[in-house]
């Protein structure tokens, strides 16, 4: 079965940097689009970045944000940079498989002084 699990989420000053990495299995990891997802509460989950035959950004984040991806270890990274508090939110790896889609457990990103 799909699983998705992220990791390096954390507390961070603004401006800061960190970076999260989504380890994949139960599919063919380099055949399928992978994206970031972030929710804070209240409000619906939005798309951060999305890396397939090409990437792509929220206005947010462009020019701060980097995704990657490994398709040799199935990983996906975000990497953030020059991080702000608005950024506050849990992320979330997402896996479009055959028109369904995945999501991992989440990770808590904090940026507060």
């Amino acid at each position: 079965q799909v699983q998705l699990v992220e990791s390096g989420g954390g507390l961070v000053q603004p401006g800061g940097s960190l970076r999260l990495s989504c380890a994949a299995s139960g599919f063919t990891f380099s055949r399928y689009v992978m994206s970031w997802y972030r929710q804070t509460p209240g409000k619906e989950r939005e798309l951060v970045a999305v890396v397939g035959g090409v990437t792509n950004y929220a206005d947010s984040v462009k020019g701060r944000f980097t995704i990657s991806r490994d398709n040799a270890k199935n990983t996906v990274y975000l990497q953030m940079n020059t991080l702000k508090p608005e950024d506050t939110a849990v992320y979330y790896c997402n896996a479009l498989v055959l028109s369904r889609h995945y999501w991992g457990q989440g990770t808590q990103v904090t940026v507060s002084s």
